[in-house]
């Protein structure tokens, strides 16, 4: 196995696999099958002066992701949150307590989702479907063919519920009823990486990340392009050398949107126009996240960086979670958390970047962004554990 591979095993060989399996025979290319791990080992954890004391408020067990690449995390709306399972097990949950509001087997096979707005909780499936339950009773209001596989989150606002499908196409449908208002084509590339950016609705706009390294942003009401900006271009001979999927959701903040391409670069793109603003080469897949003063990044190293918002200048670079397959980061407050392959949740300071706290969850990995909403993280790992913490600042920092 190579160190490629076993860091991106979610990769899609698209109409290749015959040809590259093929070419491995005849050139005596070994490093496929080889039982060695050439990977770098993880990271180890290291004590330090932990500057927070963080509090499990509760915890809630579902099914997990049963160790498949899928964009299945809590989905947040007003006090609820909401959480589904790849065989269509979904549950309402009140968010500052933890009880089960209500808990519906649906026998879907749920591959993107829940989304959540319009009243509605949205399920992408593997069979190309997208089905929305009524948010107060998980009762089904309506389902809907798509044109192909959902792998992302899809999103509502407006009475339009907007989805991406993994053969390039974007959808908008009527909330009410889930009929086809537009439709939006873009191609594909041969190879890309399994999974999809999730479509991100700000006000009349929607913004969508693609696989050849394109974002778009469309009318929310009529699908139609506003604009398309390049955050990423294909270099390479090879097609593994060419991936640059935009795999992380955009980040809209104050008419900036800011998106990032794996084996490509970070973008800062103007809300309005279009115009790049400013571009970083970083590898970036997990995800990001922003606010008016700085970016922050998870690459494709477990590296975490901190960039100015305004031009994309390094403000700092953590390292210290090397190969730890970390989630992307959320903001808290004045600091940023992470999660780990090992359970475990890292808090570092926006400022300098340093660890301040950490805390383990549980013993399965965190691939899902962790949702912060109103001073509480929400965090769910690959077992299904839900778990909802606090953190408790400095007295020089409360408020």
């Amino acid at each position: 196995m190579t160190i490629w591979q076993w860091k991106h095993p979610e990769v899609v060989m698209k109409r290749v696999w015959f040809w590259f399996f093929l070419l491995s025979l005849l050139s005596g290319c070994s490093s496929l099958f080889s039982a060695k791990d050439n990977a770098d080992p993880p990271a180890e954890l290291v004590d330090f002066t932990e500057a927070l004391e963080l509090e499990t408020l509760w915890q809630l067990n579902v099914d997990g992701t049963d160790g498949k690449f899928l964009a299945i995390a809590p989905a947040v709306a007003d006090e609820h949150l909401f959480i589904a399972d790849p065989k269509g097990r979904v549950v309402a949950v009140d968010r500052l307590n933890g009880k089960r509001l209500w808990d519906v087997e649906t026998k879907l096979p749920v591959s993107g989702g829940p989304g959540a707005g319009n009243g509605l909780v949205l399920l992408g499936t593997a069979e190309a479907e997208l089905v929305a339950l009524n948010a107060a009773d998980g009762s089904e209001k309506w389902r809907r063919r798509v044109s192909s596989e959902v792998l992302s989150v899809p999103a509502a606002s407006r009475g339009v519920v907007v989805v991406r499908t993994v053969d390039g196409r974007a959808a908008g449908l009527s909330a009410d009823t889930g009929a086809n208002r537009w439709t939006f084509d873009h191609s594909e590339p041969v190879l890309t990486l399994r999974g999809n950016s999730s479509p991100i609705i700000n006000e009349d706009q929607v913004f969508i990340g693609f696989s050849n390294g394109k974002l778009a942003g469309l009318s929310l009401d009529s699908g139609t392009a506003n604009w398309e900006a390049t955050v990423a271009t294909a270099h390479g001979r090879t097609e593994l050398e060419r991936i640059v999927d935009i795999d992380s959701d955009p980040v809209v903040v104050e008419g900036v949107v800011y998106a990032a391409s794996f084996q490509g670069q970070v973008a800062a793109v103007s809300e309005s126009s279009g115009v790049v603003l400013w571009r970083r080469d970083i590898s970036v897949h997990t995800g990001l996240d922003a606010d008016w003063r700085q970016l922050y990044v998870t690459d494709d190293e477990d590296s975490i960086w901190a960039l100015e918002a305004g031009n994309g200048a390094t403000l700092w670079q953590q390292k210290a979670l090397h190969a730890r397959k970390l989630s992307a980061p959320a903001i808290i407050g004045n600091y940023l958390v992470v999660g780990d392959y090992d359970g475990y949740l890292h808090w570092f300071s926006q400022e300098d970047g340093r660890m301040v706290a950490r805390i383990r969850v549980g013993s399965e990995g965190i691939r899902a962004k962790p949702q912060v909403v109103d001073g509480i993280v929400y965090v769910f790992d690959d077992s299904g554990k839900l778990t909802a913490l606090r953190m408790r600042l400095p007295e020089t920092e409360a408020p």
